[in-house]
């Protein structure tokens, strides 16, 4: 299976970002790529308010491209993430789809971790204009077991753990981490991620400054499970794509059987004081 992971500088002009992700998608398609994914909202990047206001149902313009996208190509896209509008007065979600070659919706998954932080002199309350998921996903592409997450979820390994233990072997995680914290951080964790649990990475990140406050560090990178970095956008919008070995996942777990060497009955949470 050969995967790709594109990166946009996506803003609020919607036409312009749905325009730029086709032509990337095409393009990696065209590369060879059987398993795309695309960044956090690609589709609309913008402050709080207006990703209210736009936000899409899942059978909105912007799924329902992606998916005409993955049929008329034959290829599987995790259409990164987009705000899903609420039923009633509920706040949007940070959703994100898996769609078939066939062009149909597989899975989703909403954003379990807000993004609830100060990063490079930003105040973010994700938490004030979106409410948090609460389940996790899973989705077979092919030979890939997928195990789908969004940016700030990268820093909560239990979700990856609990992935794991249903069956994954890759982690999708489309993004739009910051510049403050993605030069520090955005490497380790997601290299951290692929060899705690020998499986691959795919990190689809937006890149480059939005308004109101938004700078992304892009970087988007494909990560094998013995943490190499075996493809990557380094600046400005693009894609990569790798080629992804299973026989060499399975040979790395065999060789060096963390995954399986585990002993979660003694890390359960306690419900009583220490002794």
């Amino acid at each position: 299976m050969r995967a790709a992971v594109v990166q946009i500088n996506s803003s609020a002009d919607r036409d312009r970002n749905l325009e730029v992700a086709e032509s990337l998608v095409r393009s990696a398609a065209a590369d060879g790529a059987d398993l795309i994914v695309l960044p956090e909202k690609w589709p609309l990047l913008a402050s709080g308010e207006e990703l209210i206001e736009g936000s899409e149902t899942i059978d909105g313009p912007a799924i329902t491209a992606a998916c005409s996208w993955a049929s008329e190509l034959g290829i599987n896209i995790q259409a990164g993430s987009l705000c899903e509008t609420g039923e009633g007065d509920a706040r949007p979600s940070n959703t994100a789809t898996m769609i078939s070659p066939e062009g149909e919706i597989t899975a989703t998954y909403r954003k379990i971790h807000m993004f609830d932080v100060e990063a490079g002199g930003v105040e973010y309350r994700e938490s004030s204009f979106e409410q948090a998921g609460d389940r996790i996903a899973t989705v077979t592409a092919g030979e890939a077991e997928i195990g789908m997450t969004i940016c700030y979820d990268l820093r909560f390994p239990e979700l990856y753990r609990a992935l794991l233990d249903r069956g994954t072997n890759t982690y999708t995680i489309p993004s739009a981490f910051t510049s403050a914290t993605g030069r520090d951080h955005w490497e380790p964790l997601i290299r951290a991620r692929a060899i705690e649990n020998e499986s691959f990475v795919l990190a689809a990140n937006q890149v480059g400054k939005a308004a109101p406050e938004f700078d992304s560090w892009g970087h988007s990178s494909i990560v094998d499970p013995w943490g190499e970095i075996i493809a990557r956008v380094d600046e400005g919008e693009g894609f990569a794509a790798a080629d992804l070995d299973f026989a060499f996942l399975e040979e790395t777990r065999r060789r060096l059987p963390a995954v399986t060497s585990r002993r979660p009955e003694l890390f359960a949470p306690s419900t009583g004081a220490a002794a």
